[in-house]
């Protein structure tokens, strides 16, 4: 047969699956395809497992034969595009937190840094459940964000957010570099040379849900024979992938056990029952029989509904909620019942979620001869997404370290960074060391000064995080400077020295106290250390105040003498100070609020003896008041005579700290009339006779006559 020659050479794709080999051919016309031709081939063994080849070789023959059967129809095939299995990604949930205590205003660079050490985090938890892994053997190729907290509080957005504790929770989906490198080798054992790559979820998304649809919250489901293929779009760009051990088989096996059906004979029959109303089967021992379409389903409806089950479930913990719409491709999608039991788990209506085939690809030409089944979507989807939309490595340097990068997203800095193996986590300098100190018995947390933030070089410019890199780009990546060790001053953290309220003299006082560091007593501009005390300290008693106002307490010390044989402690009339008008001494405690009455000190006070008298209420003197000629006139006689050691002092002597004074009585204490004449001055006339007659109250008396207080005495001359 004589080919019809084509204006550009056919697109030869491969969907390496775990079952088969499905090859195919499309030609390009203008801006569709047409599908020419399709070969399909089961492996012989166990050489593919959940989407990675294990034996290159056996592949690499599977893909061999069937390269030379197409090419014995439409000529030589040198090059191919293909897909990594989605089955082979990996999913993890991570969730990393981050000290903001302190921090300014969060910005976008800053939550990036968060999200970006949260995907690492994932990365390097995944690598540690494959033995002998690195987290540098995995592609990040693409995460999404469930949740962002501040202080344990679930919020919309970190961005001008202040508080203690900011994380984040993602999933993140990964790629093992030895799923490329294996399909690799086993093209080269083919001799294949790799035109474009892609993987299988984004080839079916690609020409299923055009750019336009996805700002649309839709799930895709690749259901193939052994593993379901989930990825999720949402706000025009493809947020999530997934996928699930269970699939087709399970369906078949179920079959197979309930109606005694060797396995391939199983699968025949689960694919007629989407097709006819009545199935003919022929068991194991040769018995034919007929079943209706629900006698068939309902014995193995418990085991579609769990295949729908754990799709929904990854759904869910993929996408955090149900999506808008499903759509189901792969053979396994033509599961009986499948979308109703999706549906309902979702708790969508059932005319959201749909088996699409390949009628749904737009840009396939239609033809009559065109299997319109779903389990063609992928392979063609390879062909055409890897054409339009290959998956390239980008070379870039980062840290003068050459890298390879799997170019499936706008690759931006961040992601250099994670595939060099750059701990995002550290790149910010750590905060200074924090200061514990106790403050009045209160314990408080003084932060150390904040980490700076990291310098990131592209090509010798500054640049971020988000920054998309291209080809060849040098990224130098500096980790910031720690920061440094918090200096404070008790001032800082309490501020001004505290105050004790007095009122002094009728007017308001603020007496201030102090601080003590560690019982030492400090200035408010003291440096604070870790683990100091802090007590402070305020006036206490009368002498405290005194000293706070710079007045000198003794001053208004009392003075202490011995008198009469007594120790006496004495205040000078002068000095005495008065708390809430009671009389106080230097020890008298205070209280917020007192009144304090404080005379005018004097520095030079003097004590005298008649100070001392008259402090300690003595009677220095007896005294009577007697008529002298109808005068009334008052004679005194003093009780006591006073001496320092041998010396008789006078009132006016002055007293000493530590004076020992002795006290001596003086005669009966008794008055005489001739005791007037000391006081009383008696003129005689110069005419009388001198004779002198004396009375005291009526009767004559004489000089020496006991007289007492009242008594009327009479002097006559003549």
């Amino acid at each position: 047969m004589k080919m019809e020659p084509y204006k550009q050479p056919p697109l030869f794709a491969l969907d390496i699956g775990t079952r088969s080999v499905v090859a195919l051919l499309l030609q390009p016309h203008e801006d569709q395809f047409e599908l020419i031709d399709i070969e399909i081939i089961e492996h012989k063994e166990r050489s593919m497992l959940d989407g990675q080849i294990h034996d290159i070789p056996a592949v690499a023959a599977a893909i061999k034969k069937v390269k030379e059967t197409l090419e014995e129809k439409h000529g030589p095939l040198k090059k191919v595009c293909v897909a990594a299995a989605g089955r082979s990604l990996k999913t993890r949930r991570a969730q990393f937190e981050l000290d903001v205590k302190g921090k300014p205003i969060l910005n976008p660079e800053d939550v990036l840094h968060l999200e970006l050490s949260a995907v690492q985090k994932a990365q390097f938890e995944l690598a540690q459940t494959e033995i002998k892994e690195s987290s540098l053997h995995y592609f990040c190729v693409g995460y999404s964000v469930l949740n962002y907290q501040m202080d344990g509080e679930i919020i919309g957005s970190l961005v001008d957010q202040n508080g203690d504790h900011a994380s984040v929770e993602v999933i993140a989906t990964f790629l093992p570099k030895i799923v490329v490198e294996s399909l690799l080798s086993a093209l080269t054992r083919a001799d294949l040379e790799l035109e474009a790559l892609t993987l299988e979820p984004i080839a079916a998304i690609n020409v299923l849900i055009p750019p336009s649809m996805r700002r649309l919250n839709v799930a895709l489901v690749d259901i193939g024979a052994g593993t379901s293929d989930i990825a999720i779009t949402d706000e025009n760009t493809v947020v999530a992938y997934g996928m699930v051990p269970v699939a087709g088989d399970e369906i078949t096996e179920a079959v197979s056990d309930q109606f005694l059906l060797d396995f391939p004979e199983a699968e025949r029959v689960k694919r007629q029952i989407h097709t006819e109303d009545t199935i003919q089967i022929a068991d194991i021992l040769g018995f034919e029989t007929e079943y209706t379409k629900e006698e068939m389903v309902a014995p193995i409806r418990a085991n579609i509904r769990h295949l729908a089950q754990k799709i929904s479930h990854e759904i869910l913990e993929l996408n955090g909620k149900p999506p808008k719409a499903v759509m189901l491709v792969g053979g396994g999608s033509l599961t009986p019942e499948l979308p109703k039991h999706v549906a309902e788990l979702l708790r969508l209506p059932e005319n959201r979620v749909a088996i699409r085939g390949i009628e749904a690809i737009q840009k396939l030409k239609k033809t009559t001869t065109n299997s319109i089944g779903p389990e063609l979507v992928t392979p063609i989807g390879i062909a055409i997404a890897a054409k339009e939309n290959p998956i390239e490595y980008l070379s870039i340097t980062v840290n003068n370290k050459k890298l390879r990068l799997f170019d499936i997203k706008n690759l931006t800095v961040g992601d250099a960074l994670l595939a060099a193996g750059v701990d995002i986590a550290k790149l910010y300098g750590k905060p200074g060391l924090a200061k514990i100190v106790t403050i009045q018995q209160k314990v408080t947390t003084i932060p150390g000064e904040l980490g700076h933030a990291p310098t990131i070089l592209r090509n010798g410019e500054t640049t971020s995080l988000h920054a998309v890199i291209q080809a060849n780009d040098e990224i130098v990546v500096m980790p910031g400077e720690d920061g440094k060790e918090v200096t404070v001053t008790i001032a800082e953290i309490y501020g001004d020295v505290p105050t004790l309220p007095l009122l002094i003299n009728g007017e308001i006082a603020e007496i201030p106290g102090y601080f003590l560091q560690n019982g030492k007593r400090i200035k408010k501009e003291a440096i604070l250390n870790d683990r100091d005390i802090i007590t402070i300290q305020y006036p206490e008693t009368i002498k405290d105040v005194l000293n706070s106002l710079s007045i000198e307490p003794k001053t208004f010390e009392p003075i202490m003498i011995q008198f009469a044989g007594k120790e006496q402690t004495l205040f000078h009339p002068t000095q005495q100070i008065l708390l809430n008008k009671t009389k106080s001494t230097l020890s008298t405690r205070v209280h917020r609020n007192d009144s304090l009455t404080i005379p005018e000190f004097n520095k030079e006070i003097e004590w005298t003896l008649q100070h001392i008298v008259h402090t300690l209420q003595i009677e220095e003197e007896k005294r009577i008041q007697v008529f002298f000629n109808d005068e009334l006139i008052t004679l005194t006689k003093p009780i006591f005579q006073y001496y320092r050691e041998e010396a008789l002092l006078t009132k006016e002597a002055k007293i000493y700290n530590g004076d020992k004074i002795t006290v001596k009585s003086i005669g009966d204490g008794l008055f005489i009339l001739q005791d007037i004449f000391a006081v009383q001055e008696v003129i005689i006339p110069e005419n009388s006779r001198k004779q002198i007659e004396l009375y005291k109250n009526g009767q004559q008396t004489g000089f020496a006559e006991q007289i007492i207080d009242g008594d009327k005495i009479q002097l006559i001359i003549k």
